[in-house]
Order: structure tokens, then C-alpha cells, then sequence
């Protein structure tokens, strides 16, 4: 039977069970009750928003959205979330899945961190963005109850996720600071990676090789 949390059930589908297989193996705890919850938070609030979106990418979409950050999926010098996207599009093409719901996967992870464009995209993006958000910043936080926040803790603990997460990150790029230029990472590199210089992109306009 399936499992059922705050009236959102996970799927278990074979391609959602292999994908949620791959987060525990290369992941960690911290990783796997995180992406977790932003499938429910996702879910949770494209229900409130009437919003009809395949359950299923979701699912999978969450489990992916981090994995970039993880050993075995970084590269040397791809954002995190298109490693993560990347991992996803290869999983689903190895499982059959059609072309354009890898595209919506590939979509959700890849801009998941993307403010002010994957709000206005298809729901599973849209949605992915929004559990990210809520389970990350708190954004929209009165939008759910107490009670449905508490059983979505209760089957996934945050365990002091908020001091954790942004070390988290940092281990994910550490090795990789550029990619983080132009986008909200950037602001981990300057807060906990000694030496790390934000690049402005003032700069890159002021002082590039135009003669002018």
C-alpha cells in the first residue's frame, strides 16, 4: 500500500522506487528527508492551488534536484543543478520515459534555484521551485498549517536542517566556485569559502575586451 502523508501519497511506481534508490545510495540523510519534503511541500501547495500536475515527476524530480551536489553526480564545472538535471535526463531516457517529460524533469531540477522564472513555468517546475522555497527559505510559510507542516517533519525530520543546508551546498561547489556567478549560490561562496571574491558582473561589462 502506499505511503500516505499529509494526505499526499509518494509514489512507488519501479521508476520512482529506482529513482528514490539512487538518492539513498549517493546521498545522505540530510539529502534524502530534504528532497523528500519538497516533494509534499510542492504537492501540498499545487493541491491548494487546484494546480493538476503528474505526481510521479514531481516525485522524482525532488530526488533529483540535489543529487548534483553529491560525488558521484558533480562535474568539474557544470552549476549543480544542471549535474542534478543531467543525472535525471539519463536516468528517465535508460527507463523509456518520453522525451518531453524528461524535458519537465530536466526543467524542475535545472531551475529550481531560478527565482523569478520557474514560478510562471509548467506545474512540476513551478512546483519544485515552491517546495524548494518553502522547505529552504520559508517562503509562503503561512500557506500551510501547522498540522500538515508537522506531519510532513514528523516522516521527515529537519534535524537542525537550517545550520546544516548551507554547508551542504558549499561541499556540493566548493571545488567549483565559478558556476555559482549570477545566481543565489553565490551568496554561500561569500558567506563560508574563505577568499572566495564575488565577480560583479559590472565588471565583465566595464572591463571586457571591447575597445570602447
Amino acid at each position: 500500500m502506499p505511503n500516505t502523508i499529509a494526505n499526499i501519497v509518494i509514489p512507488d511506481s519501479r521508476l520512482a522506487t529506482q529513482a528514490a534508490e539512487l538518492l539513498r545510495e549517493h546521498g545522505d540523510e540530510l539529502l534524502w528527508n530534504h528532497s523528500n519534503r519538497v516533494f509534499l511541500f510542492g504537492a501540498l501547495q499545487g493541491q491548494k492551488a487546484g494546480l493538476k500536475f503528474d505526481a510521479e515527476l514531481l516525485y522524482i524530480s525532488a530526488l533529483f534536484h540535489d543529487l548534483g551536489l553529491t560525488k558521484k553526480f558533480s562535474s568539474p564545472d557544470k552549476r549543480f543543478e544542471v549535474d542534478g538535471a543531467n543525472a535525471a535526463r539519463d536516468f528517465l531516457r535508460s527507463h523509456g520515459v518520453p522525451q518531453e517529460s524528461i524535458r519537465l524533469v530536466w526543467d524542475a531540477i535545472a531551475l529550481h534555484t531560478t527565482i523569478g522564472v520557474a514560478q510562471y513555468k509548467e506545474p512540476e517546475v513551478a512546483l519544485i521551485y515552491s517546495g524548494v522555497g518553502y522547505d529552504v527559505m520559508g517562503e509562503n510559510f503561512e500557506a500551510l498549517s501547522a498540522e500538515v507542516r508537522e506531519q510532513v517533519i514528523a516522516a521527515f525530520p529537519r534535524n537542525n536542517f537550517k545550520q546544516k543546508i548551507l554547508h551542504a551546498f558549499l561541499e556540493g561547489f566548493k571545488h567549483k566556485p565559478e558556476t555559482t556567478f549570477g545566481n543565489i549560490k553565490s551568496d554561500v561562496c561569500e558567506r563560508l569559502l574563505p577568499g572566495y571574491q564575488r565577480p560583479s558582473f559590472c565588471d565583465c561589462v566595464l572591463h571586457n575586451h571591447w575597445n570602447e
